[in-house]
């Protein structure tokens, strides 16, 4: 709220007709600290934080010159009658415009391109179990097809390098249904079903036995 208040008092204090003349000015001055003025002080800032990573610095180089402080900057010549206050206010309006515009509105653009936006988790139906958990249970189930080289890193439940919090609580064999005991042999071609509370580590442990071939569900 004291941001939108600090924007509609920016506003109100503009006179269209006098950023005419300092636009030019106003747009070098933007040029300057979008392409080399804040990525030098940012580089410069966290040059000691030697783990933060350089597409990070590029990120954090282009959120650029926006919020409550260049406002107040820009009122506080105007309050106290500074000469050319007027001048160095419309600068600042056309500068932080530009920011806004700019960079503002390409931030998620540029983070797709560092490669630093997180993709949503996408969840491929199941083919062959049909079940429903309570809203109330967050924990993931997925689908797992059993393969001649997935049974390299183990021929039962209790030789397969699950992580903990891990249950495979049925397998599909055929046309049957059963549950599966620590010892129960899985055969090439099954189809197991398993609940996990811990995703993360269970799509590391399918990526790091080559299982690819697999469906996950959740609850929101």
């Amino acid at each position: 709220m004291s941001q939108i208040l600090l924007f509609l008092t920016l506003g109100l204090l503009v006179n269209p007709s006098e950023l005419i003349e300092v636009l030019v000015p106003a747009l070098v001055i933007s040029v300057f600290l979008i392409l080399i003025g804040r990525p030098v002080t940012v580089f410069l800032t966290l040059f000691p934080f030697r783990k933060i990573r350089f597409k990070d610095k590029l990120y954090i180089s282009w959120v650029g010159l926006r919020g409550a402080v260049p406002i107040i900057f820009a009122i506080l010549p105007l309050a106290e009658g500074i000469p050319h206050a007027r001048w160095i206010f419309n600068i600042v309006f056309v500068i932080t415009i530009v920011s806004l515009l700019v960079q503002g509105t390409s931030l998620a653009m540029v983070a797709r391109w560092l490669g630093l936006a997180e993709k949503p988790t996408k969840y491929k139906e199941f083919e062959d179990f049909d079940v429903e958990f309570a809203e109330e249970i967050k924990s993931a189930m997925t689908e797992i097809f059993i393969s001649e080289e997935t049974l390299q890193y183990g021929k039962n439940r209790m030789e397969m390098p699950l992580p903990d919090k891990t249950l495979a609580v049925m397998i599909k064999r055929g046309e049957q249904y059963f549950v599966p005991t620590g010892q129960t042999e899985l055969h090439a071609g099954d189809k197991l079903l398993v609940i996990s509370d811990d995703e993360d580590a269970l799509r590391e442990t399918y990526d790091n036995i080559g299982i690819s071939n697999y469906s996950f569900q959740k609850n929101k």
